[in-house]
């Protein structure tokens, strides 16, 4: 026989690109945790980042302990203000996974809400459809509605929608409109694809109308809804495909097939 049998041929993936899947950590969080020599395949540690390895085949460890590869789960939750996006905290404070504790798997947050913002928090075990949710190349918008301070005039909203300048850094352009008014706030719609740390917040507080209440409503056309504060809901594959209305990542359309 010239060539293996397609069913004897090793599915090697890059160690970083296993762990993600896994739901260890982020790509990035398993190359540290890889540097760091804290994975072992095969009992041996392994420190180079383009080393690979077959799940089905190979025996994975972090820290002593076998990784399992679980079948993937996507999950939409509103997240309540007072909790923090982590999976856990050394002050004690809730955590998101304490409401999805019905979950047997292991879930990480896609990117983060502030402990006070509530609203649409993506959460899953693939670390590819997380990586490829954060990436600014596959443009994901992120929907907020923000009560603010006052009533921004048409001129600084224009200068949210072009860029403005966080910290030394100008900002992509953004869609931003007045949905309400009342008393002396305002409630406007944002929407951006980037994700830098308070940056709804930091925007408007750079035209002087700092936000009272901060929500996500929607990744993509993947809105919300109806869904109550403090629940969650399986996601399906339709459902995942609305977050990704503008381009469909390569690295994930097997799983939106």
């Amino acid at each position: 026989m010239g060539h293996d049998s397609p069913l004897l041929m090793r599915m090697e993936e890059r160690l970083q690109k296993l762990l993600a899947k896994a739901g260890v950590a982020s790509r990035r969080g398993a190359e540290q945790l890889i540097r760091a020599g804290r994975i072992c395949v095969n009992g041996r540690p392994v420190t180079e980042l383009g080393f690979k390895a077959d799940p089905d085949r190979d025996t994975i460890t972090c820290d002593g302990k076998a990784v399992t590869f679980e079948h993937k789960i996507y999950v939409l939750l509103n997240k309540p203000a007072g909790y923090v996006t982590t999976m856990s905290d050394p002050q004690g404070r809730p955590i998101v996974a304490d409401l999805l504790a019905d979950i047997p798997e292991r879930l990480f947050p896609v990117g983060r809400l502030d402990l006070e913002t509530e609203g649409a928090l993506l959460m899953t075990n693939d670390g590819e459809l997380a990586n490829a949710v954060l990436h600014p190349r596959y443009e994901v918008n992120k929907t907020y509605e923000a009560w603010v301070a006052g009533f921004p005039s048409a001129n600084q909203l224009q200068r949210l929608e072009q860029g403005i300048v966080i910290e030394g850094v100008m900002t992509l352009p953004a869609q931003v409109r007045v949905l309400q008014r009342k008393k002396n706030q305002s409630l406007m719609e944002i929407i951006l694809h980037e994700g830098k740390k308070r940056q709804v917040r930091k925007m408007f507080l750079a035209i002087n109308h700092k936000v009272v209440h901060l929500r996500r409503t929607a990744y993509g056309e993947l809105r919300l809804g109806s869904l109550a504060q403090g629940k969650y809901r399986i996601l399906g594959t339709n459902d995942l495909k609305k977050i990704f209305s503008n381009k469909i990542p390569f690295t994930i359309k097997n799983i939106l097939a």
